[in-house]
């Protein structure tokens, strides 16, 4: 039994959320993003809260069920306060900065790596080990950060790289001890 799917989603003040046959699309102040939810889920809006039903008891269903109202969810709160991942880069020589819309990152290499900041997602660099991804749509916040941080993971031996905030990276020992014979 899913939970999370009969929970109902709370319309916030400045968003305006419309259900077209399987397609609810929600507008607010930091854009507008569209989610279509399958044949076997019902959606409905009232009294400024969004309700997803399931049509039958199958496995799919309810497998479905919970996934697409955070789906809905999430847009209903991007389009009102948006979704950011911070990264830290750590590492001697290790530097971000912005030029324009792109991201410049020496990292260690002969040449500086740039990302040009995708439509709808905006990129700073608030220092020069810092970068934070934000936008409406959580799944491409997630999708740029990742691709960020595949740039230059961080190595398990001094852990250096580009790593998510606070995330915990496992280390090891640089040798092991060396037998005598």
């Amino acid at each position: 039994m899913s939970k999370v799917g009969y929970n109902p989603i709370t319309i916030t003040e400045g968003v305006t959320v419309t259900v077209d046959g399987k397609k609810v699309t929600a507008k607010g102040p930091k854009g507008e993003l569209s989610v279509t939810v399958p044949y076997m889920i019902d959606v409905e809006v009232k009294d400024n809260q969004i309700l997803l039903t399931r049509k039958n008891e199958e496995k799919l269903t309810k497998s479905l069920h919970g996934t697409n109202r955070a789906l809905v969810a999430n847009i209903v709160k991007g389009v009102k306060d948006g979704f950011s991942k911070k990264l830290e880069v750590i590492g001697v020589g290790y530097r971000v900065r912005m030029e324009g819309t792109t991201l410049v990152m020496n990292l260690g290499w002969n040449h500086p790596v740039k990302v040009a900041s995708p439509e709808g997602i905006t990129i700073e660099a608030p220092d020069e080990n810092t970068i934070i991804v934000s936008g409406a749509d959580k799944q491409r916040v997630g999708e740029v950060a990742a691709s960020i941080k595949e740039i230059r993971k961080p190595e398990p031996y001094k852990g250096k790289g580009i790593r998510y905030e606070g995330e915990y990276v496992k280390r090891k020992s640089a040798k092991a001890g060396v037998s005598s014979k």
